[in-house]
């Protein structure tokens, strides 16, 4: 029975891991990079190293406090956040500011870039990530086994996402114009959801 309850909390980790990758910050932030994919594997390959970044913050990050057995203090998780939205303004303005045709130099960077907004994203998600897992497990190594399938499941739902957002970026490669304008349009939101999302953690 245990061993059945184990992996009811394991899938459990896997939907959430899913459903965490879809909320509006990350979807956004990865947007910017996927607007840069002139390939479909391209842009599902900007997922996963979001997906890997946002896995590893979140494990060492995590079971370093499980471990330890301590809370993260209120001012740091609130830094943590404010963090992203400092972060799609910046991703934002640089998107849409220096729109160029691609090229093997601009996709390493872009994956870089995607590391990056996952490892961020990973650092302000692990202190409701760290409650979660206490209230799901009971121990540090079903903690640690929670942590990484929910990892798991962040790299599966962006994978996903990134596959489909990337197609318009895809579809518009030969047609320069309206291909810049995705890309801009891609960097205005995010730009103006930074600013939004800064704003709800002081002022909402």
């Amino acid at each position: 029975m245990e061993d059945v309850s184990l992996l009811a909390v394991l899938g459990l980790g896997l939907a959430l891991g899913i459903k965490h990758a879809l909320e509006p910050d990350h979807v956004i932030a990865v947007s910017t990079s996927a607007a840069k994919s002139r390939k479909v594997l391209q842009s599902a390959m900007t997922g996963i190293y979001w997906g890997i970044g946002h896995t590893l913050t979140m494990f060492v990050f995590g079971m370093a406090v499980i471990l330890m057995q301590e809370q993260i203090p209120e001012t740091w998780a609130q830094s943590l956040e404010a963090l992203v939205g400092v972060m799609l303004i910046l991703v934002g303005a640089t998107t849409f500011l220096s729109y160029k045709k691609s090229s093997s130099k601009q996709e390493g960077r872009g994956y870089k870039t995607s590391v990056f907004m996952g490892i961020v994203h990973g650092l302000a998600g692990s202190a409701a990530l760290v409650l979660l897992t206490l209230s799901s497990v009971e121990s540090a190594a079903e903690g640690a086994a929670f942590i990484f399938i929910f990892g798991a499941g962040t790299i599966v739902g962006m994978l996903l996402f990134t596959t489909v957002i990337g197609l318009p970026f895809v579809l518009t490669t030969k047609k320069w114009t309206m291909n810049k304008g995705l890309t801009q349009a891609a960097g205005i939101i995010s730009a103006v959801y930074g600013v939004y999302y800064l704003s709800s953690i002081y002022f909402g």
